[in-house]
């Protein structure tokens, strides 16, 4: 037989740990569900189509979405874009291969990179220089005559193209 004091003593623990888990199931799922979640990058508009010319490559910006967990982040990047004879639309991510510096395109129709003197020709292959691999191409996609990019970052100074 269970004494009084001792059957209240049970029923206010329980009543304590049913209150304690009504709280730490919300809570845990608040703090911990976005660490799970997959970090989502969004489709970035570049523009329309018109404004590609063919086998000129143009540096764009988009502004690039990022949501990781509760937090979204806006930030600018820019990337170069053009347009092959064919109809083929290229776009290379902004960084050199070899450390991550920005690279121009050249009137002489070359990729430069002033950081290391890495040399790539229209199709992003490597001319000259330490570059371990081609210009990282980044995936697009046309809705309506509106070219939109998918930018992603990519590890440098490693001969395969690795997404970060």
């Amino acid at each position: 037989m269970v004494a009084r004091r001792e059957f209240f003593n049970r029923i206010i623990f329980g009543i304590a740990g049913l209150i304690g888990l009504g709280l730490a199931v919300p809570l845990a799922g608040y703090t911990i569900l976005p660490t799970l979640r997959k970090r989502t990058e969004p489709w970035s508009e570049l523009g329309p189509l018109r404004l590609l010319d063919v086998n000129r490559p143009k540096k764009f910006e988009i502004i690039r979405s990022v949501v990781s967990g509760w937090m979204k982040s806006d930030s600018i990047r820019s990337v170069w874009a053009f347009k092959k004879p064919d109809g083929e639309i290229v776009v290379f991510s902004p960084l050199c291969p070899h450390l991550g510096c920005g690279f121009q395109w050249s009137e002489d129709g070359r990729f430069l990179c002033p950081c290391h003197n890495s040399v790539f020709d229209l199709s992003g292959q490597v001319l000259g220089g330490p570059a371990p691999r081609p210009l990282d191409t980044l995936s697009v996609k046309v809705e309506e005559d509106r070219l939109f990019v998918l930018y992603k970052d990519f590890k440098v100074g490693t001969p395969r193209k690795e997404e970060i």
